[in-house]
């Protein structure tokens, strides 16, 4: 329903239908969140927003307002309106897995955001043939001039948002990352909710 507030729970995932046009606000409630971001052409799921397509489609690695991310057979899907942060989105790292977390010592149970997009998808009836890199809204990964990377806190103040608009009918989802040993949630390495709203 337009305007109201849908929360994204912590360590968890949503996704979302949008009619081409429509616009969201997608929310960093607290400010320290990342949110792993994907889109789907809703009708054929195998077509979807695809970080190194829209890198060239762009020109870079940080997509800025007004820039238009493509998919997988080079169309445009999701635009960036507005953002009020500091623009820190990595289109670089690809999602959170189990086997990522085992890599870093924990369980094969351990929360991710690859689950959580496919449960996200699931809770809608539908279902994605692959997991695509996501759009890593305020995930703080900064390249050296070497092309070295690393794993830094985010930026982002609480409340800050970007507004999306839909090139195409589409499936948003969104996974709040319930990464917790590396700080890029915070130095708390605490998860937290995130939120959407339709405009």
């Amino acid at each position: 329903m337009t305007g109201e507030r849908e929360t994204i729970p912590a360590r968890g995932g949503r996704a979302v239908r949008l009619g081409a046009g429509e616009e969201l606000r997608l929310i960093n409630t607290h400010g320290t969140q990342v949110v792993d971001t994907w889109a789907f052409n809703a009708g054929d799921m195998a077509e979807c927003m695809s970080m190194e397509h829209s890198r060239v489609a762009i020109g870079g690695v940080f997509p800025r307002p007004g820039d238009t991310m493509v998919t997988n057979k080079r169309r445009p899907i999701l635009t960036l309106v507005e953002d009020t942060s500091p623009g820190i989105h990595d289109t670089l790292i690809a999602a959170c897995d189990r086997w990522r977390y085992m890599l870093l010592g924990a369980g094969d149970d351990h929360d991710n955001c690859e689950d959580n997009l496919h449960a996200g998808l699931a809770a809608l009836g539908l279902k994605a043939p692959k997991t695509p890199s996501p759009w890593n809204m305020w995930m703080n990964i900064p390249v050296g001039a070497g092309g070295s990377v690393s794993f830094e806190p985010g930026v982002a103040s609480p409340g800050d948002f970007v507004v999306l608009r839909a090139e195409m009918d589409l499936v948003l989802a969104f996974s709040c990352c319930p990464q917790d040993i590396l700080p890029i949630n915070g130095v708390a390495c605490t998860p937290v909710d995130a939120a959407f709203e339709r405009l």
